[in-house]
């Protein structure tokens, strides 16, 4: 897992070509147009945009991409709320990635989605006629990937509760943790699948910085016991030789063993320790 986190890193770095600029803002407008549509057509738009695995397989390919563009849902309200706050988390996420890092968080959701979508009907027929691939995933791991940049950011529940993004985003992951139990004591295996293998493009970006931040948990714990003074230099030798790198851009993920070359700053105004490479130590979004 951490070697392909790296060398996902290391691609988005080192194709910046790939990326697509204000990606979020083509998905929502194919979410507001869709939406619009379905509305003149009482949902016949939606039926026919749908990743229908049997509708696929007879030449309507355009369905693997076009399930994209439907929105999480078509109340009103709930579409305006969901579809801002959308907006606004892919927006902050490609000012603090770049949009080369988040055109393949993206990508790599999607292609996940089409992947699970295909081969439920493999594993189980019965799947082959219904709507088996769904974008509620790929946005859980955005939330998900907001939350891990930006954990102390508060937002208003119901618009009157102010309550930190973390436990939110604990809260959807044990909704998640639950709906995979839900299937699996239902026996519905493959649909099981769909959850798990949709959202792992989060824990495949952000394997490195969980298993960092449980061993910060772990080393805190063991100083808090320990009185003994920690030569500042062998600790800098036994990060590299853990991780195989010292320091990591926040931004594009490049480390000084991808570059050798390369200066890599600590921005002061950001809260919280985060590192940037020459190219986005002047260049990114403050961290608050």
């Amino acid at each position: 897992m951490r070697t392909l986190s790296r060398w996902l890193s290391r691609f988005s770095y080192n194709h910046p070509n790939l990326s697509v600029e204000g990606l979020i803002r083509y998905i929502v407008a194919g979410n507001l147009l869709v939406c619009m549509l379905d509305l003149f057509t009482h949902g016949v738009s939606t039926a026919f945009l749908t990743f229908v695995p049997a509708y696929i397989l007879r030449g309507q390919v355009w369905r693997l991409v076009t399930f994209i563009f439907i929105p999480m849902s078509f109340s009103p309200l709930n579409f305006i709320l969901s579809t801002v706050f959308f907006y606004y988390m892919g927006t902050r996420l490609e000012g603090a990635w770049g949009s080369a890092r988040f055109t393949v968080y993206y990508g790599l959701g999607v292609l996940l989605n089409i992947l699970v979508g295909l081969l439920l009907p493999v594993i189980n027929p019965m799947y082959l006629n219904t709507a088996t691939a769904s974008m509620h995933y790929l946005h859980l791991a955005m939330f998900f990937a907001y939350a891990t940049l930006y954990p102390d950011l508060q937002v208003l529940a119901a618009f009157l509760i102010p309550i930190r993004i973390k436990w939110l985003a604990l809260l959807d992951a044990a909704l998640f943790v639950y709906e995979i139990l839900s299937y699996l004591s239902y026996g519905r295996f493959a649909m099981a699948l769909l959850p798990i293998i949709a959202i792992f493009n989060y824990f495949i970006f952000f394997w490195e910085d969980l298993m960092e931040a449980a061993g910060k948990g772990a080393t805190r714990v063991r100083h808090q016991r320990s009185a003994q003074t920690i030569n500042f230099k062998k600790a800098q030798k036994d990060l590299r030789e853990r991780r195989g790198y010292l320091h990591k851009c926040a931004v594009c993920g490049v480390t000084d063993q991808d570059d050798p070359n390369m200066e890599f700053r600590y921005c002061s105004k950001c809260i919280g320790y985060y590192c940037y490479c020459a190219n986005h130590i002047n260049n990114h979004t403050h961290v608050v």
